[in-house]
């Protein structure tokens, strides 16, 4: 530290983080942020489009890594070996790589924005914008929440209710179909007498602009897209060797008791299955959102690719560069610390 220091003041470089408040001269696209803006509200855009990548991919990779990984175990040979192709294929080829190909080989492919496709009057599709439907609040809608939450509450104690009768009599609990019903019973009661608490916003084309409705940029879709598919090969492996560590005797117990291989699965054998895969599965999701860096080599702003812009304009890189390691550690120390919550949930307790 203390070399570091001395050279940075010997070249004139400063020491401390009062660059951030001056002009950042990145202009980022689909934000309404200006070059003019400060640095420090950029990196902010550049942390909210990293977080961003994270949200919505981390639940997507677990489905599709989940069902693959089931599904490489199916009895049927074209269910099993197209998961197998899946697996092999996705999993041997490198991240750029693929990003390149959903960039480059489907987005850049779609029509520019003036001539882009609006299928079923729901969806704009175009090689800068993908928009689909959005939701826009009403005058009521934080009471609307309120009577979902009421709902929510409801429907628990009704799962609760179904488990009970179910354990006493031996029926069957439906509880499913008991708490579903009442939640919707609460959600679509309270639509019709909070008068349209929100409304279904759809996009529209009109020039090079996209009113209504939710906008991601092209290229945010390709690097979600494509880190997700890779992703979920490796967790889908996971899936299938903690499925294959289940004790042989667990299936032949509940073949014994008449389950059907659906119930097999979703009473036995996954419950046991997810208590080894889920310490690997945390290390996929770490390398998940580390990987949303290679988002740069597509020109989509995420916290690396802003930094290294911000560098180049001539601001200092040693604390550019600490404050980017931050916001990784930051992201990982989180979802490290929810998906070990939830790995303890599942441990087995001995008393």
């Amino acid at each position: 530290w203390f070399n570091l220091t001395n050279n940075m003041r010997r070249q004139g470089i400063s020491t401390d983080f009062d660059f951030l408040n001056q002009p950042s001269g990145i202009d980022i696209a689909g934000s309404s942020i200006s070059p003019s803006a400060a640095i420090r509200r950029t990196l902010v855009v550049g942390m909210k489009n990293t977080l961003a990548l994270a949200v919505m991919g981390i639940p997507l990779l677990t489905i599709i890594g989940v069902v693959v990984g089931i599904a490489r175990l199916s009895s049927n040979w074209l269910v099993a070996k197209a998961a197998t192709v899946y697996v092999e294929v996705l999993r041997n080829i490198p991240p750029l790589l693929i990003i390149f190909f959903a960039f480059n080989a489907v987005i850049l492919q779609l029509p520019p924005i003036r001539e882009g496709y609006t299928p079923f009057g729901w969806f704009v599709v175009s090689n800068l914008f993908i928009a689909v439907p959005a939701l826009n609040a009403g005058a009521n809608l934080a009471v609307y929440l309120g009577v979902l939450g009421t709902g929510l509450v409801a429907a628990g104690l009704f799962w609760y209710w179904r488990t009970r009768v179910s354990e006493r009599t031996g029926e069957p609990h439906h509880r499913v179909l008991w708490a579903t019903g009442v939640f919707l019973a609460f959600a679509i009661a309270g639509y019709v007498i909070l008068d349209r608490p929100f409304t279904i916003s759809l996009p529209a084309l009109e020039g090079r602009r996209i009113t209504g409705g939710f906008s991601a940029l092209g290229s945010f879709m390709a690097v979600m897209v494509a880190l997700v598919l890779y992703t979920a090969s490796h967790v889908a492996e996971i899936v299938r060797g903690s499925i294959q560590a289940v004790a042989k005797g667990q299936t032949e117990a509940a073949e014994a008791l008449a389950l059907r291989p659906f119930q097999r699965l979703r009473f036995v054998v996954l419950p046991q299955a997810f208590r080894i895969a889920v310490p690997p599965m945390i290390n996929q999701y770490l390398n998940y959102v580390k990987n949303t860096s290679l988002a740069l080599a597509v020109g989509y702003a995420e916290i690396t690719r802003i930094v290294r812009q911000t560098i180049g304009n001539g601001q200092p890189a040693p604390q550019l560069i600490l404050i980017l390691m931050g916001v990784y550690l930051a992201f990982s120390l989180v979802i490290s610390l929810v998906a070990n919550v939830v790995n303890r949930r599942l441990q087995l307790v001995e008393r």
